[in-house]
């Protein structure tokens, strides 16, 4: 369906190189996006990249900190010498903090503050400002938590970033809708993933989660892909402003 076709596009993801953003990499370049993947490691960068150029993909990758701003604009100058508008932003790399707040020091706070949500800020400011001047329009995908509506103990720097998120992602709809950019978010429930293995190792953790979720069930990467398709697609082009949750149900209970 041309609704959801990505022939064409140029998808950037940043934080890809495995668990959720190599999920939505390898989606979105099913959809038929050219995918940059992103991340700091670079062994695990050129693993992504193997992997999606053996199922004969577009992929190209990108390194550096989403935290420091000259790195992201000597990293976005360099696609614009090549000639690559990216036509899809997916702000995926953040970290997670598990400190009760009386115990989380300034910096660990910054931390967490600078990864989760600063960078979204930086990221989406300077690829924003490439889309409105080709006046092509463009997609923004955020993505936030369960986190960003609740809360729970042990989190609570993370809980403000990613609340953060869904605010932003608001304001960047309310300035960049004009320009035909839509700005959405995702929120992820609990995914299986690199970061989140030692919960599930946690059996009184695991069967919380099981019990309290409808679905029954941990969410997986593969669970966002159609989520984070969607949004990038000209499907979802009067859709801004908006978060979706993908978490089998969890917020809707009590």
């Amino acid at each position: 369906m041309t609704l959801f076709d990505l022939t064409g596009k140029t998808a950037l993801i940043t934080g890809s190189s495995g668990g959720l953003g190599y999920a939505m990499a390898k989606g979105l370049a099913e959809a038929g996006a050219r995918v940059i993947v992103h991340g700091r490691n670079t062994e695990k960068l050129e693993q992504a990249r193997q992997a999606l150029a053996e199922a004969r993909h577009d992929v190209l990758v990108t390194s550096f900190d989403v935290t420091d701003e000259a790195a992201i604009e000597r990293a976005l100058a360099d696609l614009d010498a090549q000639g690559i508008d990216i036509d899809i932003l997916v702000n995926n790399a953040g970290i997670q903090l598990r400190k009760p707040l009386v115990e989380t020091s300034h910096e660990e706070w910054q931390k967490v503050l600078d990864t989760n949500l600063s960078s979204t800020f930086l990221m989406g400011r300077h690829v924003a400002r490439r889309m409105i001047a080709r006046g092509q329009g463009g997609k923004v995908v955020n993505i936030g938590s369960l986190m960003s509506s609740v809360a729970r103990p042990t989190v609570g720097a993370y809980t403000a970033a990613k609340g953060g998120v869904r605010l932003i992602t608001q304001s960047m709809a309310a300035e960049w809708a004009e320009h035909g950019i839509q700005a959405n978010a995702i929120g992820p429930g609990y995914m299986i993933t690199e970061m989140t293995q030692p919960l599930v190792d946690k059996p009184e953790f695991n069967d919380w989660i099981i019990n309290r979720t409808p679905a029954r069930r941990w969410g997986t990467p593969d669970d966002l892909v159609g989520t984070v398709v969607y949004l990038a697609a000209p499907a979802s082009n009067f859709v801004n402003g908006q978060i979706i949750y993908v978490d089998g149900g969890l917020l809707s209970v009590i």
